[in-house]
């Protein structure tokens, strides 16, 4: 930690997505480091994490999209900025197959306006990171995922994310640009407020006594990762990407324990202490991938990185945020 504090300290750091899941845990790990942390911010949510937790009072604060090339580059230009960590995107899955066109602008066009902007002012930006996703890979025949696969997502949501990540390796490889790219399953965490997502949704129903809906028909396989766990690799990469030479490449990130979202409720269920509550299965699921994991061989091999957290570490400490999100709400 003390490396890791020297590292960060007076750091002039970009963050975009701050108010999405990763985004207030990160800005919280950064400042706690030192760093002056920019944050762009589309829209201000008062129940966002980065809000509650009062850090939004604590950084500097851009308003506007990803969308918008010259607030990126004013973004990045007027403050300096030596590091991007660049998590804004569009997230959920049946948003893409509902409105693929504004997954493409935010994904798509969001990612090459925040790189433009950066090669810009090289001058100042000596390290990207962009946060991809396992859905880049689309439907492969062999699982888990490695690093060496093709990137060929076929709905719109994957494309978005194959598109984000190969214009990112493009400009390390035109331009010589110092990217590199986090590929994660499903995060989960504290400050989930989009409760079509099974973990947050879930447990929102289990703590009203109600059932929780699954979209697919439960047998879907993925990987869970823990907010705090991204984090942390995050920070580990940033910090090693140019001494290892890093700059270019991809790392999965993963649990290495996939499991099932019907087993995701039911470990849900006992750790709230309704394991009798049933969920319902709608079985309507469009646009998703049966099977998804990663391999973090790489990772560790690379940068000695491991999860911190199990599964029920997790999802413990996760609960325990909603039911204080739920408290406060109700007091």
């Amino acid at each position: 930690m003390e490396r890791s504090k020297i590292f960060w300290q007076g750091r002039k750091v970009l963050v975009t997505g701050a108010t999405g899941l990763v985004g207030p845990w990160l800005v919280r790990e950064l400042l706690a480091r030192g760093s002056r942390v920019v944050a762009l911010i589309r829209d201000l949510d008062p129940q966002s994490e980065l809000v509650k937790s009062g850090d939004f009072y604590k950084i500097q604060v851009v308003n506007g999209r990803c969308e918008d090339f010259w607030t990126l580059e004013r973004a990045v230009s007027e403050h300096e900025i030596d590091t991007v960590f660049h998590l804004a995107a569009q997230t959920l899955v049946g948003v893409g197959f509902q409105s693929p066109l504004l997954t493409f602008e935010s994904n798509i066009r969001g990612t090459y306006h925040l790189l433009e902007a950066c090669r810009l002012h090289k001058k100042f930006v000596k390290r990207i990171l962009v946060a991809s996703s396992d859905k880049a890979y689309g439907t492969q025949s062999v699982l888990p995922y490695t690093e060496e696969m093709s990137l060929q997502g076929e709905f719109p949501y994957e494309v978005s994310k194959s598109c984000m990540d190969l214009i990112s390796q493009s400009y390390y490889r035109t331009y010589n640009l110092p990217v590199v790219i986090g590929r994660f399953g499903n995060i989960y965490g504290g400050g989930d407020l989009n409760w079509s997502r099974i973990v947050p949704g879930s447990i929102r129903s289990l703590l009203h006594g109600e059932r929780p809906v699954v979209r697919s028909d439960g047998t879907f396989i993925r990987d869970y990762i823990y907010v705090k766990d991204v984090v942390n690799f995050y920070l580990l990469l940033a910090e090693h990407m140019e001494g290892e030479n890093l700059q270019g490449q991809a790392f999965n990130i993963s649990p290495g324990h996939p499991v099932s979202v019907l087993e995701i409720v039911s470990l849900l269920s006992k750790l709230i202490h309704h394991s009798n509550i049933e969920p319902i299965i709608l079985n309507e699921a469009l646009g998703e991938i049966h099977s998804q994991y990663l391999s973090s061989q790489k990772a560790h091999d690379k940068l000695n990185w491991e999860p911190l957290y199990t599964l029920d570490d997790g999802l413990s400490e996760t609960i325990a945020w909603y039911k204080a999100f739920f408290g406060a709400k109700n007091d």
